[in-house]
């Protein structure tokens, strides 16, 4: 009897823990996403989620017989503090594989490779400049009405000496003793002697060898002048002028916080100025608070596709490509049953097909 009932409680038990077991995979069926806002990967049209990533991820997890719940995060911070706090299971957005983040998440099987690439202003700048143009510039640069300023500071002081020296003689610079308006006879002597050759020498000796001082210190100074705005004009010309990484050095350069293209901006000095969301980026390039943005080239291309097209270019090509993929807690077993599903996505051609949707008919 004894024996019937033990074996009665283990029947009851196992029949509890097979319960236990299938309550426990039900609840898993429903998976936790955080999705942040990057144009191709995710988008919101009309109330719902859509882009690349949300059709990859519906798909896959379709044939898991998955359902999601997706929470969109306002920003990067956001997204990945959901993953640390384990508010979410995964994040679908689509990030890149780094060597910090590995520490702290795992990764699905990649869903494409992307390199970084650089983004400007589209100004136009190459077709309306004309020689015409360049020199008005030149003339009102601010080193040109620098070294104006410059000359009309010195040539106070010659102007001066010759006047004190040389005021009265009929025969030099100026004529009478009078202060007004001899002193601008003695101006004009110093500026012609400064920019060219003067018709009439002071008559006092030390003030003749002063003019002569000057008319030397003249061809000195336009030499300089001539130099210094020729240099001007041809770092006017390439300044600014980003044509790829290569010339983001010393440039004021708008990336995502905490992603690779922050790390490598800091790695070749940079200005580098982090923003939370990709709006604000694309906003600071556009307000002109920045030269240019780097960031991974699929958001940046549709981005220069759609809403800022005519007003931003693509310049140099990609470089530094790592994969993009999912991310899921460290361990979750989710990670491997969602990569497996990716594999056979790319196997029976559903992923080229959304690739094709969203970036073209072109693979990676």
């Amino acid at each position: 009897m004894s024996s019937f009932f033990g074996r009665c409680v283990a029947v009851i038990g196992f029949a509890l823990a097979l319960a236990s077991h299938a309550s426990a995979q039900d609840e898993k069926q429903t998976v936790n996403a955080v999705v942040g806002i990057v144009p191709p990967f995710v988008m919101q049209q009309d109330g719902k989620l859509t882009g690349f990533s949300i059709d990859l991820w519906n798909e896959a997890t379709a044939r898991l017989k998955l359902t999601t719940n997706f929470q969109v995060a306002p920003d990067i911070d956001a997204l990945l503090e959901a993953l640390r706090s384990k508010k979410a299971d995964a994040a679908v957005t689509g990030m890149y594989y780094s060597t910090e983040r590995d520490r702290e998440f795992d990764f699905s099987y990649p869903i494409m490779e992307a390199g970084l690439q650089v983004m400007v202003r589209d100004t136009g700048e190459g077709a309306s400049s004309t020689p015409l143009r360049d020199v008005i510039a030149l003339l009102f640069s601010r080193s040109a009405l620098m070294w104006l300023g410059v000359a009309a500071l010195i040539i106070i002081i010659p102007a001066h000496l010759v006047w004190l020296l040389d005021r009265g003689n009929e025969d030099g610079v100026s004529p009478g003793k009078a202060y007004w308006p001899n002193i601008l006879h003695s101006m004009t002597f110093a500026i012609t002697a400064l920019v060219s050759q003067v018709q009439t020498l002071p008559r006092q000796w030390l003030a003749r060898i002063i003019g002569l001082l000057w008319m030397f210190a003249g061809v000195v100074f336009i030499a300089l002048y001539t130099a210094q705005l020729t240099a001007t004009l041809t770092v006017e010309q390439i300044r600014g002028a980003i044509n790829g990484p290569g010339d983001l050095p010393g440039k004021k350069v708008a990336t995502l916080a905490h992603s690779p293209a922050a790390a490598y901006l800091q790695s070749i000095n940079a200005q580098t100025q982090e923003f939370q969301t990709f709006d604000e980026m694309y906003q600071a390039l556009l307000d002109q608070k920045v030269d240019a943005v780097l960031m991974a080239s699929p958001p940046l291309r549709y981005f220069a596709a759609h809403e800022g097209k005519g007003r931003v270019k693509l310049v140099g090509s990609e470089f530094r490509k790592e994969n993009v993929g999912f991310v899921f807690q460290l361990g979750d077993p989710l990670r491997r049953r969602v990569s497996s599903m990716l594999v056979a996505l790319r196997e029976d051609g559903t992923y080229d097909s959304l690739y094709a949707k969203w970036f073209g008919s072109e693979t990676e």
